[in-house]
């Protein structure tokens, strides 16, 4: 089999289809949430909101970076399929080392890391070799970007303390700021996003199953709090606030979010750059805002009637107010315009910000998700009024 065949087809219901095998990939990234979600909820203050931060960014990346690589390699052809499996080995190996990563594993967590951004990069650059010269060019440039952030997160990961945290952030900043300068390197020259060839059914869905893969996260975190406590009136309303939130925030971005997205990068001219805007930048605080929530619903199911703190506060209106913002930035990129049922949605969330202290956690709890619903049914009752943008005839989420 020539690596030319390695390559996913194009313009057939194949091109963009999920295979199984990514979904099989996905199930470790369902861990790697699970326990950035109980890293924040064990370690509720700035010092912990910035580690969980640079973890799920890294996560982040290194999931992106992937499903980038299967937009463009077949992930059915043999050699592809094993380079996932492969990849999926190391990421258990990395989501087992996160909630110790600024402690004794954190070597461990920055080898696996860089092997798995390095070492897939390299693959890629193989297989590209003696096709398109300038996607061959193009990933000798990827892989030396990567090759020198991870310089930075081994060097993180032998240093302790402060030192480590500034050398991973180094690292990461390398990483996000390299596709925004088109990977440019002295010599090779710099990539251009028109050139980027992106099959848009396929990394809309990828990136609908990993907003998924959260909310995911956030049932188990829900139901699981639920069946350790007692079911007093409290706790029962507190698991019905919990789960009507989980729905709208499903419904936020799934309702016509997911179709409009797919259906705008398959028209697009240059779809590279709304996968690389859209997608792989503008998705990250969607995710986060659902860890974040997730954790919120813990604390409520645990401690209903606890006063909100400034930590509490910070989580119960600041998750769904990440997600909202990264739904508006999203959906901005995707219409040209923001939606004003997201702008009234961020307006409600800082009206209660400034007596939010004056409220237990059920209280702030169902003024969070008053909210959520608000922005939920305005963008339905306004998006029913016209049809949906034509798109094929699957199911995207």
């Amino acid at each position: 089999m020539s690596k030319g065949e390695w390559l996913r087809p194009r313009d057939d219901e194949a091109g963009s289809r999920v295979t199984n095998i990514e979904l099989f990939f996905d199930l470790v990234f369902v861990f790697a949430v699970t326990q950035l979600s109980h890293h924040l909820l064990g370690a509720l203050t700035l010092g912990g909101a910035a580690e969980t931060l640079l973890l799920m960014m890294a996560v982040w990346w290194v999931w992106i970076y992937t499903s980038w690589v299967t937009n463009a390699l077949d992930p059915d052809r043999t050699p592809v399929r094993l380079l996932l499996l492969a990849l999926m080995l190391a990421g258990l190996v990395l989501s087992t080392s996160l909630p110790h990563a600024f402690a004794e594993s954190g070597l461990i967590f920055a080898v696996t890391y860089a092997a798995m951004q390095v070492g897939r990069s390299v693959f890629v650059t193989a297989s590209r070799r003696g096709g398109q010269p300038e996607r061959y060019l193009n990933m000798q440039r990827i892989t030396l970007w990567l090759a020198f952030s991870a310089l930075f997160w081994i060097a993180g990961g032998i240093a302790e303390g402060g030192t480590r945290i500034a050398l991973w952030w180094l690292a990461t900043a390398i990483e996000y700021v390299s596709p925004a300068i088109g990977f440019r390197v002295p010599g090779l020259g710099r990539s251009y996003v028109q050139d980027w060839d992106v099959e848009g059914g396929h990394m809309a869905e990828r990136c609908s199953l990993f907003v998924l893969i959260a909310l995911g996260e956030s049932i188990v975190v829900t139901g699981t709090t639920f069946g350790e406590v007692a079911w007093e009136w409290d706790v029962v309303l507190a698991f019905a606030v919990a789960f009507i939130g989980s729905v709208a925030f499903w419904w936020i971005y799934f309702d016509r979010a997911v179709e409009r997205g797919a259906a705008r990068i398959r028209e697009d001219e240059a779809p590279g750059r709304l996968a690389r805007m859209a997608y792989t930048y503008l998705h990250l605080p969607i995710v986060a805002g659902v860890i974040v929530g997730a954790v919120s619903d813990d604390l409520v199911l645990a401690h209903p009637h606890e006063p909100a703190d400034a930590a509490t506060i910070a989580v119960g209106l600041g998750g769904p107010a990440l997600y909202v913002a990264g739904n508006l930035l999203f959906k901005w990129t995707i219409a040209g315009r923001p939606p004003l049922s997201h702008l009234i949605g961020l307006a409600l969330f800082a009206c209660t910000l400034p007596f939010a202290h004056r409220l237990s956690l059920l209280e702030m709890a169902m003024a969070a998700t008053a909210g959520l619903l608000v922005v939920a049914a305005w963008e339905t009752i306004v998006l029913s009024r016209g049809p949906l943008p034509e798109h094929r005839d699957r199911d995207v989420a």
